[in-house]
Parts: structure tokens; sequence; C-alpha cells
């Protein structure tokens, strides 16, 4: 029988992905889903509700891996206290309601891979290569990484293996980032934000369910990897490259910082800053990536 991979937030841009590359890869797939779901064909889902520690076990206790993908969207609202708590919360709960079925029913998958964010190496912009020896920062967005991995890490304590994708911005066909950026840039109305000389540490997302298949796949893989194209890409490279492919060059002045900060509030720091981060240690276990010129990249996701 094909082996199970359990997803948390398998209804999600990326989740919806990697479902069907587990699929192609001889993987079933269970997820769980806050509402009722029909099952289809390698396709199983569960009730879940967090919120309120409530989980249908058998998702848990059917899985050979488990990956947890869950969590509130970083820059979909104003980083209100009540918006920063939900944003933490909505990552840990899930492992914590997890970790207490495994412990309660004495379960070992072979395998649990949480994802978690370049974000844990700060909102800042310089010219340091962050690695995953750099120090955590002690911002909001370093915080609620390192909070997330460090709830990751009670799976491991139950001695299960257990693997951490610190992803940059993923970049996929009309979805997730670029699909924010779409109406403006394809009607001409692109611009750079701030400087623009702020780096943008992308992956493609084809090369991001890449590496989640090959965290269960190779039981060498263990601790935090990064999931980025280092190239130095920054925003108004971005800004330029993405303009040229919808047909014109950014012409619209740059979006002051300030104008940023007033609209989003704190918020806006994701994306004002951004650091260059390396991919190498999740390359030394042999994967490669399909795309690593943001050209190319660009071009498969616009259309």
């Amino acid at each position: 029988m094909a082996k199970n991979v359990l997803l948390t937030g398998g209804t999600g841009f990326i989740g919806k992905h990697l479902t069907s590359v587990l699929i192609a890869n001889g993987f079933s797939v269970s997820v769980l889903s806050r509402s009722p779901r029909k099952s289809a064909d390698f396709i199983t889902y569960y009730q879940w509700n967090p919120d309120r520690n409530y989980i249908d076990e058998n998702a848990v206790l059917n899985a050979d891996f488990i990956i947890h993908l869950a969590g509130e969207g970083i820059v979909e609202k104003r980083w209100t206290e009540k918006r920063k708590k939900a944003i933490i919360e909505s990552r840990i709960k899930p492992i914590e309601l997890i970790h207490s079925v495994l412990q309660k029913h004495n379960k070992f998958p072979e395998a649990f891979v949480s994802a978690s964010a370049v974000g844990i190496y700060g909102a800042v912009t310089s010219h340091e290569i962050c690695t995953e020896e750099t120090p955590t920062a002690n911002d909001f967005l370093g915080t609620t990484c390192q909070i997330w991995e460090d709830t990751a890490a009670k799976i491991e304590s139950l001695g299960i293996r257990t693997v951490k994708v610190r992803t940059g911005i993923v970049l996929g066909r009309n979805e997730g980032f670029l699909k924010k950026l779409k109406p403006s840039f394809k009607w001409g109305f692109g611009s750079i934000l701030g400087t623009g000389n702020q780096y943008v540490p992308w992956i493609h997302i084809q090369d991001l369910c890449a590496i989640y298949l090959k965290a269960i796949q190779d039981k060498e893989t263990s601790g935090s990897y990064n999931a980025t194209v280092l190239d130095n890409t920054t925003n108004a490279i971005l800004s330029k490259t993405l303009a040229n492919l919808y047909g014109y060059s950014v012409w619209l002045p740059k979006v002051p910082a300030f104008v940023l900060k007033l609209i989003l509030g704190e918020m806006s720091i994701a994306v004002l800053t951004g650091q260059r981060v390396s991919p190498e240690k999740i390359k030394k276990t042999g994967l490669k990536f399909q795309f690593e010129d943001l050209k190319t990249a660009l071009s498969d996701c616009v259309s």
C-alpha cells in the first residue's frame, strides 16, 4: 500500500501543489480541514479545529509522514497585537495538537516536516548571506519563526526525525505572492517599493515541493534547511523583470517607505526589508533546483 502523508494547510497554495507532487510520487495524502470535505482518489480529508483543540485522531494514527504547512498569512492584515498573536498561535497550536496525539498513542511516524521562514533571520536589509547557522533575530518575524521551530522540536523530542523548511517568497502561477502583484503589474502600474534595494529571497513552487519530497524520502535529512535561491534579487530587480514580462518598463516613481508605513503599519517591514539567504545546505543533499534564474521562474508563473 502507498505510504500516507498527512498535511496541515493542505488546501492552501503550497499544500495543493505538494499534494499533486506527493501523489505523482506514489504517496496517498490525508488533509486536515476545518470543514467537511468529500474524499477523492488518493486524498482523504479529516476534520480538525486547533482553536478548539479538536482533531480526528485517525488522521495522525494513519500517517506515515506528517507535513505542517498551516499558518495565518504574514502580510494579510495589519499587525495589531491581536493579529500577531493569531499569526503565532496558528503555527504552534497545530503542532501541539499533533504532538498530544502522537504522545497519547505512542505513535512514531517516519518523519515530521514543518514549514518555517527566512524571517527567522530578521526584518533587515544587509549584504550578509544568511545560513542555517545565522542567529535568530529578536524582532517579530525572528521571534515568531523561533517559537515555530521550538514547537516543532517537541515532535523531535519524541524520537521522530524532524525537518524545518525555512522558506522565502514562493513563486507560483498566478498564486501566492505573484497573485497580489499581478493586477498592478499586468495593467502597467507596477512600481518599486521603498528604495528597491531590499533583497527578495525567492523559490519556485516546484522546487519548494521538491524540498518537501526530499525531506520525507531522505532519511539523512534533519534539522533546518533554507528554501531559497541565492541570486541577489532585489525588489527593484524583481519589479523591473516582472514589468518587462508584461511588455513595459517600470515608469511610476518608487513608492516611498513612509507611504507604505502609513498604509501597512509595522507590517511594512516585511516588504521594505530583505536579506540574502543561502540554500547550500539543502543542495549538498543532492537536490537540484529547476528554477534558479528569476526571469525563467517568473516566465513560468505569469500567464
